[in-house]
């Protein structure tokens, strides 16, 4: 090989590095969690399945529903509300019992003795339905796995409770479990905080609120509510309509929530923070849907907050595989991912 065929071919490999060097670092961002084609292909099935039995016009009652409460009748709100509230089956090896009215603690049996990370967790239901109950599954398989304490908060619902109380309440449930920790064996210095949808809005709100600084270890975030307004992305306007969570509701929520705020407060709207702002929130996972109204959102977000943040995808699954039944390979893969997370840090 000559002279000029050898810098031809280094100018090459070069010209390969440099393509291939921002899609691998892309691919470590947003990796999509799966064990083989074989587990995407499942999930991606039974996000079909899961949408193929929600009834068609199911959104559209619970918007219906809610904005008939922002006008002061909350009884086809209080009907959805009592739908998704029904006690979820415990593990054999996990025990509950409630710390407050507002407070579910679920724990390992026998961890008596044991000092144990916490994972406090938000249910989501744009701000409006969900409860202890409705995330209750996921704390279970989070308690069952051995390795920590989960407590569940029932902060106060929107529209009847907009902003700013349900915030409120999670900020007084991290610093209850921090001033309570010695009491209930939790490491305070190992305080994760979660949620899922606008679950995850108000962990997110809640780790910047400067009554909990330096209180969250991390962030567990499932398709979290970054802007509480059409943001006008790829993904809001691709999966719109049809795929577990329409804008029809998406906006309803927002404005149930809002009622007597602004939608791009930043404690509201976290996504609107500055970078130097966002990458003072501590180490994060955030675990997307592929075919999800928010999952731009979220994309944007971890982008923005740096080397602490990591974000999965699951490819072809949709919102709401927490606490909806029904997408159940994404929901175990969901678990592992997080038990991982809090537990080893990775």
């Amino acid at each position: 090989m000559n002279i000029s065929h050898k810098q031809a071919l280094r100018s090459a490999l070069l010209l390969l590095i440099l393509i291939a060097a921002p899609m691998i670092t892309t691919y470590a961002q947003t990796r999509t969690g799966q064990d083989d084609s074989g587990e995407t292909s499942t999930m991606r099935a039974q996000a079909d399945a899961f949408l193929r039995q929600m009834p068609a016009d199911l959104q559209h009652r619970q918007t219906i529903a809610i904005l008939k409460a922002i006008d002061g009748d909350g009884s086809e709100l209080l009907a959805v509300r009592q739908s998704r509230n029904a006690p979820p089956a415990v593990a054999p090896n996990v025990q509950t019992r409630m710390l407050t009215d507002h407070l579910c603690l679920y724990e390992p049996k026998e961890s008596a003795d044991k000092l144990l990370p916490v994972l406090l967790y938000l249910h989501g239901g744009g701000w409006t339905f969900g409860s202890i109950n409705s995330c209750g599954r996921f704390c279970n398989a989070m308690a069952a796995s051995g390795t920590m304490r989960v407590v569940a908060l029932d902060y106060r619902l929107a529209p009847e409770h907009p902003y700013p109380a349900g915030l409120h309440d999670c900020i007084e449930a991290v610093n209850y479990l921090v001033d309570h920790a010695e009491a209930l064996r939790i490491d305070p210095s190992r305080v994760t905080l979660g949620g899922d949808s606008s679950g995850g809005n108000l962990a997110l709100a809640t780790a910047l609120s400067a009554a909990c600084r330096g209180k969250v270890e991390s962030l567990l975030l499932f398709y979290p509510v970054t802007k509480a307004f059409d943001d006008g992305s790829a993904s809001w306007q691709q999966y719109g309509r049809g795929f577990g969570l329409d804008t029809e509701i998406m906006e309803t929520f927002n404005r149930a929530y809002t009622l007597r705020a602004d939608a791009h407060d930043t404690a509201i709207s976290v996504g609107l923070c500055s970078d130097s702002t966002l990458q003072t929130l501590p180490r994060t996972l955030l675990i997307a849907a592929e075919r999800d109204i928010l999952r731009d959102q979220g994309k944007e977000l971890v982008e923005r907050m740096g080397q602490k943040a990591r974000r999965i995808e699951y490819e072809g699954a949709v919102h709401l595989f927490i606490t909806v039944p029904g997408q159940e390979v994404a929901f175990q893969r969901a678990v592992v991912d997080a038990v991982g997370f809090i537990v080893n840090g990775k």
